[in-house]
């Protein structure tokens, strides 16, 4: 009978298609050892056996290499094995030991299947695999996607024995008489999903004895609706991204569990906490704002949200020459000065300005907008940050960089396309300074 559950549901999820060829990764354990057995008797499919040595338990682990050997052999199966120092791996990328021996034993299955021409891995994992991964996903807070528990079909990993309990396991392995290596690591409650499983879901049966396929249906109808919200979320992307960007109104619109799910295939490393202050951001009535989310650099222009936007170049402090021409190839302008033994005309161009003499600090110097930096512009009568200045102005935030403000050693004088700093303006007739910014 499980043989046949395994056949049943390895088909309603397409895992095992006649004349695919499947490399079946092989603890040693009771679950991988049936699972090898039962891939062995379909006929339609090839296969071959990997087994991956981690290293953690000295001479049990080269036990347990050499017992998949000799059972492959007896079987007649191809068998593939590999080794890694996963202590030394999880202290080189700051892992834990049990994230660590995944990564090598997935990377080391992987390319087996790629060199053997496999196109599935068969990995053994169970139905109380699967209902003690929701329940660790449950107690840290998880959403739907994390308490859909352990997918069947990932990409190219098939998990052909996900439905079956570990009594059923071992039944079959004791209608068939087959040995198997018991793993000393999962009597040890130092690890998290062993304590799940050696407290936890016991009490749970005692509730309920069926607790453990209630668990898994429970994960099952998640998983289908988290399908399908997502597939909604990949709807919206085909149908309004433009150049990576999105409209903010549009996703505004989406009822809220599918726009976090936009957000999240945008910002695949964000946690709910981003993706809430995200969705915040949108609804803000501020119209040009940031965020830097994990691996996603995010950024609101307008009616627009753009993820990871081209770095703008920045123009460094330069200094101008008071009698020449001064270049700013940052971005792309050219400023000259020149002296004026009175203003030939008063400021009559927010590209060119006519600085009094008198008034210039120091030196001057044209460099992109800082931190703070405010001006009181001529003629309006208050003073205000160059970052409001911009916004008022519906200036896009990649274009901010590139206005070569012009300071003297007391702070703003003159903002191109804006004005010139109320302090600076010549009375008709005084000495000043004649600066024109012109585009190269």
């Amino acid at each position: 009978m499980t043989a046949q559950k395994v056949k049943e549901f390895a088909a309603l999820h397409g895992m095992l298609p006649e004349g695919a060829r499947v490399l079946c990764a092989c603890s040693g354990g009771a679950d991988s050892v049936c699972l090898l057995h039962l891939l062995h008797g379909m006929e339609d499919i090839s296969l071959i056996c990997a087994h991956f040595n981690h290293g953690l338990r000295g001479e049990e682990s080269d036990r347990d290499e050499g017992f998949v050997q000799e059972l492959c052999a007896g079987l007649g199966i191809p068998c593939v094995t590999g080794r890694g120092d996963v202590s030394a791996y999880a202290a080189a990328h700051g892992l834990g030991i049990e994230a660590a021996a995944r990564e090598l034993r997935y990377d080391f299955l992987r390319r087996t299947a790629a060199e053997h021409g496999c196109d599935r891995i068969a990995t053994a994992h169970n139905a109380e695999d699967n209902a003690e991964t929701v329940l660790m996903h449950l107690v840290r807070g998880s959403g739907s996607r994390g308490l859909s528990g352990i997918p069947p079909v990932r990409g190219s990993i098939v998990r052909p024995l996900l439905a079956v309990t570990r009594a059923e396991i071992t039944a079959y392995l004791e209608e068939y008489d087959l040995p198997h290596m018991e793993d000393s690591s999962n009597t040890s409650d130092a690890f998290s999903r062993n304590r799940i499983r050696h407290r936890v879901l016991p009490l749970l049966l005692e509730e309920n004895g069926a607790a453990v396929e209630n668990i898994c249906s429970a994960a099952e109808l998640l998983r289908r609706d988290e399908e399908y919200l997502t597939g909604e979320a990949e709807r919206f992307l085909r149908t309004f991204e433009k150049e990576g960007a999105l409209p903010v109104g549009e996703l505004l619109a989406l009822p809220g569990p599918v726009a976090a799910r936009v957000l999240r295939l945008k910002c695949p490393g964000a946690q709910r906490e981003h993706i809430d202050s995200l969705l915040a951001l949108c609804a803000q009535g501020d119209v040009h704002s940031e965020a830097d989310l994990p691996g996603t650099h995010v950024v609101r222009d307008r009616d627009l949200l753009q993820f990871n936007p081209s770095e703008t170049v920045r123009m460094p402090r330069r200094e101008l020459n008071p009698d020449g021409e001064t270049m700013i190839p940052e971005g792309g302008w050219r400023i000259i000065c020149r002296r004026a033994r009175e203003n030939e005309e008063i400021h009559n161009s927010f590209n060119t300005f006519y600085f009094k003499s008198e008034s210039i600090c120091g030196k001057i110097f044209a460099a992109s907008r800082g931190s703070g930096d405010r001006i009181r512009l001529a003629g309006r009568g208050c003073t205000k940050t160059l970052k409001k200045l911009f916004s008022e102005a519906g200036m896009p935030l990649a274009q901010r960089a590139s206005v070569p403000v012009l300071y003297d050693e007391a702070g703003v004088i003159a903002v191109p396309g804006f004005g010139i700093a109320e302090r600076c303006v010549p009375a008709p007739g005084e000495p000043a300074l004649r600066v024109e910014i012109k585009k190269l």
